[in-house]
């Protein structure tokens, strides 16, 4: 994600503008309408604007006699206004995007300024909010851990952000490429709504198990958490791309959701349930070894492997007995990825593989098998034996 307030400054052909798609975003970023000829163009005017401010004439359809002109002036003016509004309108033009928003109530600084350490919990709440969003469309897990993170975050690859008006920030997310995530952040967003209000209104934990169908996951209440801690409460919105309407089963202007202090209690206790609940999965992967360590010249190992396929997480870590640590050992000499058979530890983000067994080398093709010794040859400090060593430690 680029969370940027800079642009490459293309600009955006008036043929491919819709005259609709430009009112319906203008009016989404507070601009108002005043007057004009009914059914030929409307007059807008920039939020706050009083009197003779700036205005823009935007034909209604493309019918009208003049609208390349209208549209062209309307595009040169709001590329050279300074207003937050009008950048944000220019990008929603240019790419039809759906529109996630966040704000934080937080005491002001100067001038209405914010400071730098809350700009940067809010960027990186807002990030992790929309990659659980991601991960979600993947398919509901309690607790994704480093499953499917490399996919999640190649979705979200084009999308923009930048502050607005208000403290808040706002994500341009493609709909092209960005829009499932959306729509499961909506959906997980309303159902943790729903189970914090249960759990605090009953004391029961069993709607957090049931919004998990809806993409709620420990990385969503992770998020939320990050998001409200240090304020007075939170809102997010979402807004649809008008070019590409309303996606099936969601709410034509969707109801901001809102979180307070309040709220942190239960969601702390739902995300460490996710953690505990969520069950190892039995996998059979194919890895290359990069790295190798033992206490001794005998006895078991601790190989990590980079997957290759069979398990969506892009490394994984075992202990292997001696004789299956052996054979780890020369099929990476050979450049020959292996395949075992164990289960996907929960513990840890799924980056441990437990009851390793079934080591056995695969053959590749010359051109893998190339690929694979180079990758040996660049990373030779990776791969030890380190006899008389402490073993790696648990974490990554």
């Amino acid at each position: 994600m680029r969370w940027s307030g800079e642009e490459g400054g293309a600009t955006l052909p008036v043929g491919q503008v819709d005259p609709a798609v430009l009112g319906a975003l203008l009016h989404r970023h507070g601009w108002r309408r005043r007057g004009g000829a009914a059914g030929r163009y409307a007059r807008w005017t920039p939020p706050g604007a009083v009197g003779s401010g700036t205005s823009l004439l935007v034909p209604e359809n493309r019918a009208y006699p003049d609208c390349e002109d209208l549209l062209g002036e309307a595009l040169t003016a709001l590329a050279r206004s300074a207003a937050p509004c009008a950048r944000e309108v220019l990008l929603s033009l240019a790419v039809p995007s759906d529109e996630v928003r966040w704000w934080r109530e937080v005491p002001e600084g100067p001038l209405g300024t914010a400071s730098w350490n809350e700009q940067e919990q809010l960027r990186g709440a807002a990030h992790r909010m929309l990659l659980a969003g991601a991960l979600a469309v993947r398919g509901p897990a309690g607790y994704h851990g480093a499953r499917h993170r490399r996919q999640a975050l190649a979705s979200l690859a084009d999308v923009l952000a930048g502050p607005g008006p208000d403290g808040r920030l706002t994500a341009f997310v493609p709909v092209a490429s960005g829009r499932p995530a959306v729509v499961r952040l909506y959906e997980a967003l309303n159902a943790v709504r729903d189970a914090v209000d249960y759990q605090r209104a009953t004391g029961g934990m069993e709607a957090f198990d049931a919004a998990v169908r809806a993409g709620v996951s420990r990385e969503l209440t992770e998020s939320v958490i990050a998001l409200v801690h240090g304020t007075e409460g939170v809102r997010i919105a979402l807004e649809w791309a008008p070019a590409a309407g309303v996606p099936t089963g969601c709410a034509p202007r969707p109801e901001p959701v809102e979180f307070s202090p309040g709220d942190l209690p239960a969601l702390r206790a739902a995300g460490a349930r996710y953690l505990s609940v969520e069950p190892s999965v039995p996998v059979r992967i194919t890895g290359a070894v990069v790295r190798l360590r033992r206490s001794g010249p005998g006895g078991p190992g601790v190989v990590r492997l980079r997957v290759l396929a069979g398990a969506e997480v892009p490394h994984v870590r075992m202990e292997l007995d001696e004789e299956a640590y052996r054979i780890a050992g020369h099929a990476h000499l050979v450049g020959l990825p292996i395949r075992v058979v164990g289960r996907l530890e929960s513990r840890g983000g799924f980056r441990r593989l437990s009851q390793a067994r079934d080591v056995t080398p695969v053959q590749v093709d010359d051109a893998e098998r190339d690929r694979l010794m180079k990758s040996l040859q660049e990373n030779l400090d990776f791969f030890e034996e380190a006899c008389g060593s402490e073993a790696d430690p648990a974490t990554d």
